[in-house]
């Protein structure tokens, strides 16, 4: 795997290729990530996975015609033949006006902030397979646990470095770790299964292995006995590792190429009040250590930390170039790409402000509800916003979290979802898009 400024360098070189075979722009992405990755199960060693990749995408541009290619293959030859083909394809490619580089004036000149994500670790298949083992004893010494999903470790390295004909060459690293674990409760007809994980991307941040599998296991054990729910309208209290979905929905719906297409639910609703006034959802990709922080984007524009929805009102679009051009706008800095083909628009570090109360009080006036720790399925249309999903969880009691439940639907419409949804103050960083608790009133549940 080359260094950031060995792939900046070939990166770089691709794009003069282009060039020189009369390319009238160009960019070159290069993506190399290597892991390794340990599995145990009832504490015995199942797998152990090394894997290295690298890989180069050029995107070439002849007049308002563009074309996209990649390779594994980075000998001389292979390029050469890469740039041929890119070239040959993009003078048959149709005519696209919004096709095209981002602009020139808004690159990224300087070396962007550091983002602190990469802390140089490597450890060892060893040390990586201690951990599983102590994650799995861990889940298996809970009371009720009868048997084993196994647990992971994994570490792993990833370089990323873009060039483009305006002159944009930059490159960084990152590092990342994991463990997890998944067990079985009960026996026959009324085992229950659950995990836990936990993904950072400094190896001192990981949660300890006891920690990742007492959790594990103790959720599981939780789920044990399902009781019968009464269908009908309550309130749907959201955990935070299944709350962040909501505002995945809503990235989905801002994203510039859902509004270019006219296929989020949110067209023709800027400006209006979605939330509370008390809610705010934040980007951030220059969070330390955070998942998906970034110094640039999938198109060299710098990043900036940026308040999606403020005031309960969404700020704007995310937008690449291509989209921002077809809509009549700037782009945002919020481009995304693989090294295939054209880059599209995402988020990075998302989180919804922490609200006033707590969690005890987010449940206190609950008469009858629904508290969700899993949802199933993906039953949610990103066009008219209507939501039905599968999910577990537990019964709401005259305020207290009681039984277990599964097997159950709840649904409604991401509209009135936002516009009831209430958060309260437990806001915790462990994922890319991070919540409190989530509270939603009046949703339709199918009990079993």
């Amino acid at each position: 795997m080359l260094s950031p400024s060995e792939a900046e360098s070939r990166a770089a070189a691709l794009v003069e290729r282009a060039k020189k075979a009369g390319a009238d722009a160009a960019d070159a992405l290069y993506i190399a990530d290597a892991s390794t990755g340990v599995q145990v199960r009832l504490g015995a060693l199942e797998d152990v996975e090394r894997s290295e990749g690298e890989e180069i995408g050029l995107r070439l541009f002849v007049g308002l015609r563009s074309a996209s290619v990649s390779s594994s293959d980075l000998s001389d030859e292979a390029l050469a033949a890469l740039v041929e083909r890119a070239a040959a394809m993009a003078r048959e490619a149709p005519e696209d006006p919004y096709s095209g580089l981002a602009p020139e004036d808004r690159l990224l000149r300087e070396r962007g902030p550091d983002v602190d994500g990469d802390d140089g670790q490597d450890p060892s298949p060893t040390e990586l397979k201690a951990r599983a083992l102590e994650t799995e004893d861990a889940a298996r010494s809970v009371a009720g646990v009868t048997n084993s999903g196994g647990a992971s470790a994994s570490a792993g390295r990833s370089v990323i470095a873009l060039a483009t004909s305006h002159g944009f060459v930059r490159g960084y690293s990152t590092s990342g770790y994991s463990g997890s674990a998944s067990v079985i409760a009960g026996e026959g007809s009324g085992m229950q299964r659950d995990y836990a994980q936990h993904s950072v991307r400094h190896y001192a941040d990981l949660d300890a292995p006891a920690e990742i599998g007492r959790r594990a296991g103790e959720r599981t054990v939780a789920r044990l006995n399902p009781a019968k729910l009464a269908s009908g309208a309550m309130p749907v209290v959201f955990d935070p590792r299944v709350g962040a979905s909501l505002v995945g929905h809503l990235i989905g719906a801002i994203t510039g190429s859902a509004i270019a297409r006219r296929t989020s639910f949110l067209l023709g609703r800027e400006g209006e009040q979605l939330f509370d006034e008390s809610i705010v959802i934040r980007d951030d990709p220059h969070r330390p250590r955070g998942l998906r922080s970034k110094p640039f984007d999938g198109e060299g524009l710098p990043t900036a930390p940026r308040n999606l929805v403020e005031g309960g009102r969404v700020t704007g679009w995310l937008l690449d170039s291509a989209s921002a051009r077809q809509l009549g706008l700037e782009p945002t800095g919020h481009a995304s790409r693989g090294v295939g083909g054209s880059p599209g628009a995402n988020a990075t570090n998302v989180h919804i402000e922490p609200g006033r109360l707590s969690v005890e009080d987010l449940l206190a006036d609950i008469g009858r509800g629904l508290y969700v720790t899993e949802l199933i399925g993906q039953g949610v249309n990103p066009v008219t916003g209507d939501y039905s999903r599968g999910a577990s969880g537990f019964i709401i009691e005259n305020g207290r979290i009681g039984p277990a439940v599964a097997e159950i639907t709840i649904a409604g419409n991401l509209i009135d979802m936002f516009r009831r949804l209430t958060a309260a103050d437990d806001l915790a960083f462990r994922r890319a898009v991070n919540v409190p608790t989530l509270r939603v009133e009046g949703l339709t549940v199918a009990g079993a």
